[in-house]
């Protein structure tokens, strides 16, 4: 299943190569919701509290109220996570409070899923060269996505794995990670970095993965395949 995905940054739609370069800014936020209306779901993140500047709090739930968003960015701490639910996010993605130290704190994911519940947390084990990247992507862990989705299972409905290396390059996204992350889990489990073509959308739904699409439709290279009625 492809999930469109909405980053904000100073009050606009934005996307960024690899986290950091400018690639495209709007401030028609509502053009790309209408657009994205018909898939059952997008990923909404927010980059200035990723990047622990601020946040973008009324366009999330604006956003949030005319689609269903599974919300991330800067969300570090079981306050937080509330809060972003209660701004009518369906899930809250978390990834830095995931990791103390370079290694898993497990103690905090616990207390999570039991703060909000299991079913509302998707660890993100976003990764570059081999191992989890967090705060931004500006910090390196010692641990492994596939290290990461197995001590994690217990505590969340599901995993996003973002390949770093190739976010936003629209050169396609490395499947033996990704299948590397699917087979350490039961939990389901959402790619993205690059993903450019509807064959690597059906490549990853054959494994049982879905797809998180962002630079490949704002340029117009993945024409938007409606999802079935």
């Amino acid at each position: 299943m492809l999930i469109p995905a909405i980053d904000l940054r100073d009050g606009q739609v934005v996307q960024l190569v690899q986290g950091k370069r400018l690639a495209l800014a709007t401030d028609d936020w509502q053009s790309w919701v209408d657009k994205f209306r018909p898939f059952p779901k997008v990923q909404l993140i927010d980059l200035d509290a990723a990047m622990e500047r601020g946040a973008n709090e009324p366009l999330m739930r604006k956003i949030c109220a005319e689609k269903a968003c599974r919300v991330g960015g800067g969300i570090r701490s079981i306050e937080r996570a509330q809060h972003v639910l209660s701004l009518g996010a369906t899930h809250v993605i978390v990834s830095s409070a995931l990791f103390k130290g370079g290694q898993m704190d497990l103690d905090f994911a616990a207390r999570l899923a039991d703060a909000v519940g299991r079913e509302h947390v998707i660890a993100a084990v976003d990764s570059s060269q081999g191992v989890v990247t967090i705060r931004g992507w500006q910090e390196q862990t010692s641990v492994t996505a596939v290290e990461a989705a197995k001590a994690l299972e217990p505590f969340c409905d599901e995993f996003l794995y973002t390949n770093v290396d190739t976010e936003g390059l629209m050169q396609g996204i490395p499947m033996d990670a990704v299948r590397a992350v699917r087979e350490a889990t039961t939990r389901r489990v959402v790619a993205a970095g690059g993903i450019t073509t509807q064959e690597e959308i059906d490549q990853l739904d054959a494994m049982g993965v879905d797809a998180v699409v962002g630079m490949a439709i704002y340029t117009g290279r993945l024409a938007l395949k409606l999802p079935p009625a």
